[in-house]
């Protein structure tokens, strides 16, 4: 077994929250070494809006400008009826102003690209492996790797997602994991022919939506949003088994869902998921912690997961870094900045779903006469205000 020597540290998952965490520990002296499960960094995945404390620490890594660059300025959220009628929907201009012009709309994957380039060079990664047993014991963490691989580490972190195998060290998943009543699910396609420039265009039914938005290379995007009250016995990467449920779900809906689902056929690789929460009574065990969705995941639909995962990575790094390596106060001090605002977050998420698929027609037109009333003025400032008012204040670590 490889011994373990200074401040070693593995991070299981090269999403968002494990390059950044990295990157962090790379400026403060620390060795992180990045773990995936998968054989190589993720591209595409889901649209994000890309605000507030995420915003925060990707200035301070010097990222804002590329990001710009990959990103996207979506003007306008549009809702359209069964034939196409424009029924509801806003300026997007008014989340630019609510933030002081500190938002911008991006690809997960391109997000997660970027934060890795800056680390790529400087940190051992390791692809298609991942962990399968973690025993500790006073001064180190003996890991084994699913490769069969042993190897030891003086603190292991787990920012490996939803379904973080890390965090079956606390448990099950079912003992964390708070299931909202949706499900979500994203793919892209090229050449699809109805293409809106910069603009978020969707369509609803009660209990369901679907939506689209525009990339470049004359690539387009779907997320589809639906109610179901109990889970699916659907596997994580059963690819036909999602699309069968998608069909299945949206198929005698209006406005393009044909066309939509014509255009699944071609897709070979789809987000698909359900909404939900992780809630947790500690983020750390000796010396193992988790950080971004593996630790407290507020729904994808909450809109500031990537955020989160980039706050947590930036706070638990520079805990260590303050602490001068003692993880038994950094992991606690990391937690007790951050969990008040975390289950803040938690508790407004439960109510989104119902903004993105009411379940009743009355709720439909609530929602959209609600959407029509944030292009007046006063109003619709008041409104954002309220959305993005909440500012999370980073330490400044390097004081």
């Amino acid at each position: 077994m490889q011994a373990s020597s200074g401040r070693t540290v593995l991070i299981s998952g090269a999403g968002i929250a494990g390059p950044t965490l990295a990157h962090w520990l790379v400026r403060y002296g620390f060795r992180p070494t990045l773990l995936e499960a998968a054989p190589s960094l993720r591209d595409g995945g889901y649209m994000i809006d890309f605000w507030g404390v995420g915003y925060d620490v990707a200035e301070k890594m010097g990222l804002i400008p590329k990001l710009k660059r990959e990103g996207y300025d979506i003007t306008e959220i549009r809702i359209m009826d069964a034939v196409g009628r424009h029924v509801g929907g806003f300026d997007a201009s008014v989340f630019r102003s609510a933030t002081g012009d500190r938002f911008f709309s991006i690809l997960r994957g391109d997000l997660a690209r970027e934060i890795f380039r800056t680390i790529a060079s400087d940190v051992e990664v390791i692809f298609g492996d991942g962990i399968t047993a973690i025993e500790q014991d006073a001064g180190t963490a003996h890991v084994t790797f699913r490769s069969g691989v042993a190897r030891s580490f003086d603190l292991v972190i787990g920012a490996d997602g939803l379904h973080s195998s890390v965090r079956k060290l606390f448990g099950h998943e079912r003992e964390f994991d708070k299931y909202l009543g949706y499900y979500t699910a994203s793919f892209e396609v090229a050449d699809y022919p109805n293409r809106t420039e910069n603009a978020y265009v969707s369509y609803g039914v009660p209990g369901r939506q679907v939506a689209r938005y525009a990339l470049r290379s004359n690539r387009t995007a779907f997320f589809f949003i639906f109610a179901t009250p109990s889970r699916l016995m659907i596997p994580h990467h059963d690819v036909p088994a999602q699309k069968a449920v998608l069909r299945a779900t949206f198929h005698e809906d209006g406005w393009e869902c044909g066309e939509i689902l014509d255009a699944l056929d071609s897709s070979h690789d789809i987000y698909f998921d359900a909404v939900s929460q992780i809630r947790m009574g500690r983020w750390s065990h000796g010396r193992v912690a988790l950080i971004g969705d593996a630790a407290f995941c507020p729904s994808l639909l909450a809109g500031q997961g990537a955020a989160f995962a980039m706050a947590a990575a930036y706070l638990l790094s520079g805990e260590l870094r303050r602490a001068n390596g003692d993880h038994t106060a950094a992991f606690a001090n990391y937690e007790r900045t951050f969990r008040p605002f975390i289950e803040s977050k938690q508790t407004a998420a439960e109510r989104f779903g119902g903004w993105f698929a009411p379940k009743t027609q009355i709720g439909l037109w609530v929602r959209n006469a609600t959407s029509r009333m944030i292009s007046l003025p006063l109003i619709g400032p008041w409104l954002a205000g309220r959305a993005f008012g909440d500012r999370f204040a980073l330490p400044d670590y390097n004081a």
